[in-house]
């Protein structure tokens, strides 16, 4: 969608209308969702209905609108209010739920007036702000469990051991986005922007000098087993270039960017009788489940390394649609 924003290409359009009308019933149902499940992954691609509908007035867009925003209203909560990350993970807040709920939500208030969502949108940032942050380094950690039961989970406080360059790419991305949506006018706005800054201050304090790029675990860059990984550093470019162009970063901030998108693809892309690819994307990581992942520097440098993952790829269009735009 953001590529075809910036340059109008029909082929872009045709490519997410087709996805989207396929995957939506006439009568507004989403195929293969359930709302019992309480998740927010569900709810990320709501925002390509969003545009969608707005753009061709299809009501079945607008019906299945409807039932994303009806589960973020039914959405089970911690004590302090933050929604669970899915179901299946009660109790739990994880970053990157911020950015799989937090657009859409912003977005959809801003077309439909429901339920003046937007005071529940800012506090459920800033409270990942307050519970998630560590103050030393100016990073977050991925998850939290209010109940600290789970056995990733620290006994006082609750937070995971590491900081994942994943999740905090998107909180990037959910910040820088939903800034873009909120209204002017918003109270609670100007708190949201400035946690965006210090997040991005902090974040260039581990840009790896020679490549541009970030580590798989942030923080641990001198580990002979860490990584410079592709999805957190797209999307690491992607909120340093948007966030130069709406005003909230400086010049530098954009170079860093650029920097970050460049270094990238020279060390990872390659070309081959197939086509191209990107590599160097971790496939997947999480906290909990089975088998069980304990959120230790181990756990997250052993899992898969794999090339042109949607997660990568998505972060790499949308940085390169910024560059565009420049």
């Amino acid at each position: 969608m953001d590529l075809y924003l910036v340059t109008q290409d029909n082929a872009y359009f045709k490519f997410i209308y087709d996805y989207c009308f396929e995957a939506v019933t006439e009568g507004g149902e989403i195929r293969g969702y359930k709302k019992e499940d309480y998740n927010l992954d569900n709810i990320n691609t709501g925002k390509i209905l969003l545009y969608l509908y707005k753009h061709t007035g299809e009501k079945k867009f607008d019906e299945a609108i409807r039932c994303l925003y009806a589960q973020l209203k039914e959405q089970p909560r911690t004590t302090n209010g933050g929604f669970w990350h899915k179901g299946i993970y009660p109790n739990q807040v994880w970053l990157d739920g911020l950015y799989m709920a937090m657009p859409f939500y912003t977005e959809a208030e801003n077309m439909y007036h429901m339920e003046g969502s937007y005071q529940d949108i800012t506090q459920q940032i800033l409270q990942v702000k307050s519970l998630m942050k560590d103050e030393k380094s100016g990073l977050y950690y991925h998850g939290y469990d209010d109940s600290r039961q789970e056995q990733w989970a620290d006994s006082v406080t609750g937070l995971s051991q590491c900081f994942w360059g994943r999740a905090i790419g998107w909180l990037a991305m959910a910040l820088i986005d939903t800034l873009e949506l909120l209204p002017d006018s918003e109270s609670e706005k100007g708190k949201v922007a400035s946690m965006y800054k210090e997040l991005m201050d902090a974040v260039l304090n581990y840009q790896e000098e020679e490549s541009g790029m970030w580590y798989q675990v942030m923080d641990q860059k001198d580990r002979p087993d860490n990584y410079l990984e592709t999805s957190s550093t797209m999307m690491f470019a992607y909120s340093l270039l948007k966030g130069a162009r709406l005003g909230y970063l400086r010049e530098n901030h954009r170079e860093r960017g650029m920097r970050a998108f460049k270094g990238n693809l020279e060390k990872y892309l390659q070309k081959d009788e197939d086509g191209f690819a990107i590599g160097g994307m971790c496939s997947v990581a999480g906290l909990g489940n089975t088998p069980y992942r304990d959120g230790s520097y181990g756990y997250y440098i052993s899992e898969r390394i794999v090339s042109n993952d949607h997660k990568g790829l998505g972060a790499a269009f949308m940085a390169y649609s910024e560059i565009l735009r420049v």
